[in-house]
């Protein structure tokens, strides 16, 4: 068994594992062994890895899963105490493994952690997916230390104690193996987007920690699969965190959250509309809503089984406030501005 494997998931990513394999094979092969998971690539990856980075395991999947359920086939393959979830367009500094591993094997209450991410275009700044943690507000809104909506901060050091969180970026998020197996991984049917927020969350309610570990720092391109305005990632991101929020949520604030995000869901897609002129994003949003109330009935066995694991019932890294009125309201775009 593997101490640690770290596995890059790819579908036609050759010119990013070119650019940026060859750091985290350079300062990762000490102390973990790389796995190239292939979700039936149709470009010259195969080709590529296996003529210049022979010292990486294939594995290789018969059709593009995702990026949730592809993961979830490929680390059904491997036998790890770790498992170490990475982007194929993520830039690891020396010795960035050290600090996730000491924490977790002295911390055997923590499930998962991540590390610092930040921006390969600003390296004085966070990168938007992930930055130093993420946490949720009481509508299911992510941010993070370090990004709040739009607004990303620069690395001025200023999160860089160890601190718990809600939810670690897919990015880079380092996780004990066997919990990940015991809690099924992750919800394979999001195909992409929130699927590992749900994940961390289902880890804290479940009575598990999750970390960042700012000492490790890592660089990410970000955006490397779909642009942020791209209207299927719209449609993905509402979908599946109106879906995690189903799961998620305990009983006495299903209802109430969910109606406030009724109203909330078609304002947004109204301001896409009218104030950013994408009537893309706009039908995104429509449609997510559909999708959800269509497939919401295939998610009730887990919702039940998420409640009754639940040891956590009031989780601090939820946050109680409204980040939109705290954003849009209050003008608070950094993190230590929040209540």
């Amino acid at each position: 068994m593997d101490k640690l494997a770290i596995v890059i998931l790819n579908w036609n990513g050759e010119k990013m594992l070119r650019q940026y394999l060859p750091s985290v094979l350079k300062y990762s092969f000490d102390e973990a062994v790389v796995y190239i998971a292939d979700n039936a690539s149709t470009d010259n990856s195969i080709s590529m890895l296996k003529e210049n980075f022979p010292e990486c395991r294939l594995i290789l999947l018969e059709k593009n899963w995702g990026f949730a359920e592809g993961y979830n086939k490929a680390l059904a393959q491997i036998e790890a105490e770790y498992f170490l979830l990475l982007n194929s367009d993520i830039e690891v500094t020396p010795h960035w493994l050290t600090p996730l591993l000491s924490y977790m094997d002295a911390h055997a209450d923590v499930a998962a952690c991540q590390p610092k991410l930040l921006s390969i275009a600003d390296r004085d700044s966070f990168e938007y997916a992930g930055a130093c943690g993420g946490y949720l507000d009481r509508y299911g809104y992510p941010f993070c230390r370090g990004r709040i909506f739009e607004t990303v901060e620069r690395d001025n050091r200023q999160y860089d104690a160890p601190a718990d969180i809600l939810w670690a970026t897919g990015a880079a998020l380092f996780v004990r193996a066997r919990i990940y197996n015991k809690v099924g991984g992750l919800d394979g049917r999001f195909f992409a987007h929130n699927e590992e927020i749900d994940l961390c969350w289902r880890l804290r309610i479940g009575g598990h920690r999750i970390v960042c570990i700012p000492e490790s720092k890592v660089y990410h391109v970000g955006g490397g699969t779909l642009p942020k305005s791209n209207p299927m990632k719209t449609f993905l991101n509402f979908r599946n965190n109106l879906t995690m929020l189903y799961k998620c949520l305990p009983d006495e604030e299903l209802n109430r959250v969910m109606l406030m995000r009724w109203l909330l869901d078609y304002v947004a897609a109204w301001e896409m509309l009218i104030l950013k002129h994408s009537w893309g994003d706009f039908k995104a949003v429509y449609r997510a809503r559909r999708a959800f109330r269509r497939w919401k009935s295939e998610f009730k066995a887990d919702r039940k089984a998420i409640q009754q694991s639940r040891v956590q019932k009031n989780i601090p890294e939820q946050r109680r406030f409204m980040l939109l009125w705290q954003y849009y309201a209050k003008g608070r775009r950094h993190y230590s501005e929040l209540p």
